[in-house]
């Protein structure tokens, strides 16, 4: 066994390196260079880097486009489909607005140019009322928090300004918050909007509320002439006087202006447009404040002191028919209506119809003198009584038989002796009532006095064959028939003009926005008289008030010849219909002989002292007759009065 080699281990061959899947065997051909086996002295080669599918990456682009469009395509259908009223509705807060541009109220004044209405810059505040809801500030209590802060400042109550914010219309984009406000108040109501604006955190709950630019009507004289101006309503119209009576050239034609709003303000890179207001005409009245002032101070002195209901002063330049005063008490103040007798508003001295009593005689004695019927010294017998149809008349003071001229019938007033004179107009008394009413309607009784005054009356005169039994008697004294006092005045400046009745004015003319003075339209005249007639009538009406005899010697003028006549009559009572209390008057021209100024004066129901016409009215005529000839400086005449005789010895 010794003799034997030892076995020989089997040394395993290295393993041969894994093929590729796939890979084709390779077999080793003739020539075929050995293969190098792994582990030889070389560096086993790096398998080669591939790129992964660009496939799933595209598909998640293309979702993640998808998804976008999508979002935009469902936001569109919510704006433009599900939401579009909402979305309008919040556009709407961001359009083109368009205020108005209120024109500036023309000016008043009296005939030397003193201002008697203005306008001053004022405002009106507004609101959108779309721009207090939920939608707009994000909140449910907007108007109620707006409301809180403007009810102090615009003085008005809080629940009213929550309605007004908050109106049954919602679609309502205007709200008239208070009128004619003053700048401080607009000025306080913007500061606190700014205020609220920038301080962060805060709704401006003020952001809806705007100005609109306007004009506040005053009045810088109070109550003085207020019966003839009148007063302009909340909605800047005239309500009464001349401010109604000429309101379309008073308040010119007003503008507008476009704008584009943001947020409740205005985008002043937008651009705008705007179409000027056209401001109205100033108007210069006849009237002359000075004796406007001298005629309302007299009356109103004598309607408290005699605690009579009402009265009236009318001043009218003879030779043109203008009125240079138109006072009346009790008056109200313009300026604060709130505070104003609703009874005292308007202008009764041409509103109030009543009967003239005496202060009528005159159109009697003058259709009496024209028709050559007598002369005025023409003897008239007075009894005691006279008894014509049903009735027994008198006169004011029980007397004997008085023997009178015809001029002493006027200046004692006589009743039954102007009965007697105007019975001479016709063959019958039928044919005497033509006559008599014939000359009171060219007088102007019955008629308009020509003024186109607001709520002015024509008075009451029945056609003569409507006349009673007692009218055909009671007429020629001044009752039975109703007037105006302005008709009245006018009575008595046609006998002081010559007999021509001119018209009554008021208006002077007009400036317009180009400062060219456009004067009224000449006043319409008509003969009444003849001169001659109205001479002797002037002269009749001197021994009114120079005779010791007669009735009006409380209204003479040192250094100047006055034509007056004395009225008192019995009065209607407007609210029952009864006859209850008299109406007192007077009136008459100065100077008698060249006559430039005639006043009227008549109080209603004194219910305090004296009641006649002479007595409470002379005294007035006197004062603002006075006062009229020095502002006007008309000299006295220097000649001696008529003296014409009162009475005669049978």
């Amino acid at each position: 066994m010794s003799d034997r080699e030892p076995p020989r281990r089997r040394v395993p061959a290295p393993a041969k390196p894994p093929r590729p899947r796939g890979a084709a065997q390779r077999q080793p051909g003739p020539g075929a260079r050995p293969v190098r086996r792994p582990g030889a002295g070389r560096v086993p080669a790096q398998r080669p880097l591939r790129l992964g599918s660009p496939r799933p990456r595209l598909r998640l682009v293309g979702l993640a486009l998808g998804l976008v469009l999508l979002t935009f395509v469902v936001r569109l259908l919510q704006v433009q489909a599900v939401q579009a009223g909402t979305y309008t509705a919040m556009a709407e807060q961001n359009r083109y607005v368009v205020h108005t541009l209120t024109a500036e109220r023309g000016g008043i004044t009296d005939r030397n140019g003193v201002s008697l209405a203005v306008s001053e810059d004022a405002y009106d505040i507004t609101a959108d009322p779309t721009m207090f809801g939920p939608g707009q500030l994000k909140i449910t209590d907007g108007p109620e928090r707006a409301a809180a802060l403007l009810a102090p400042i615009l003085g008005q109550d809080q629940a009213t300004l929550v309605k007004k914010l908050r109106p049954a219309d919602r679609n309502s984009r205007y709200a008239r918050l208070a009128t004619r406000q003053t700048p401080q108040v607009w000025k306080q109501i913007k500061d606190l909007k700014s205020a609220l604006a920038q301080k962060p955190g805060t709704v401006n709950v003020l952001a809806g509320v705007f100005a609109d630019p306007s004009s506040q009507r005053v009045y810088p004289n109070g109550d003085l002439a207020a019966g003839i101006l009148g007063w302009v309503n909340a909605a800047g119209q005239g309500g009464g006087g001349i401010e109604r009576m000429l309101d379309k050239q008073l308040s010119g034609k007003n503008g507008k202006i476009r704008y584009a709003q943001s947020g409740g303000r205005e985008v002043p890179t937008a651009g705008s447009a705007e179409t000027p207001a056209v401001p109205g005409s100033d108007v210069e009245l006849t009237i002359d404040r000075d004796i406007q002032w001298a005629a309302q101070n007299a009356i109103t002195e004598q309607v408290k002191k005699s605690k009579a209901d009402r009265g009236y002063v009318v001043v009218q330049d003879t030779r043109t028919g203008q009125i240079l005063a138109l006072a009346n008490s009790p008056g109200f103040d313009p300026n604060d209506l709130s505070k104003a007798d609703p009874d005292a508003l308007g202008n009764a001295a041409l509103q109030d119809a009543y009967e003239p009593g005496s202060t009528a005689k005159v159109m009697s004695m003058a259709a009496v003198l024209q028709e050559n019927a007598a002369t005025p010294l023409t003897h008239v017998v007075v009894p005691n009584r006279l008894h014509r149809g049903d009735r027994l008349f008198q006169d004011d003071v029980d007397h004997a038989t008085w023997n009178l001229t015809l001029n002493g019938v006027l200046a004692k007033s006589s009743n039954i002796g102007t009965i007697l004179a105007t019975g001479q107009l016709g063959k019958t008394q039928p044919e005497a009532n033509k006559v008599l009413y014939s000359y009171l309607r060219k007088f102007g009784i019955g008629s308009y006095t020509g003024l186109h005054f607001p709520g002015e009356t024509p008075g009451i005169l029945a056609p003569p064959q409507k006349w009673s039994t007692s009218q055909q008697y009671t007429i020629p004294f001044g009752q039975g028939f109703s007037i105006n006092a302005v008709q009245a005045a006018s009575v008595y400046s046609t006998i002081a003009n010559d007999g021509v009745r001119i018209e009554p004015t008021l208006i002077r003319g007009t400036k317009g926005a180009d400062g060219r003075f456009t004067p009224a339209p000449k006043p319409k005249e008509t003969r009444v008289v003849s001169a001659k007639t109205a001479k002797s009538v002037a002269e009749m009406l001197e021994s009114v008030v120079d005779d010791e005899q007669g009735t009006g010697i409380s209204a003479r003028i040192p250094g100047y010849n006055v034509a007056g006549k004395t009225g008192t009559a019995n009065r209607v009572d407007p609210a029952t219909g009864r006859y209850r209390g008299y109406t007192s008057s007077f009136a008459g021209f100065a100077p008698a002989d060249k006559p430039r100024i005639t006043v009227y004066c008549a109080i209603q129901n004194a219910t305090s002292g004296g009641y006649f016409g002479g007595q409470i009215c002379g005294p007035i005529y006197k004062q603002v007759m006075e006062f009229a000839l020095k502002t006007l400086q008309v000299p006295p005449t220097g000649a001696p009065p008529a003296n014409l005789p009162v009475d005669y010895k049978p």
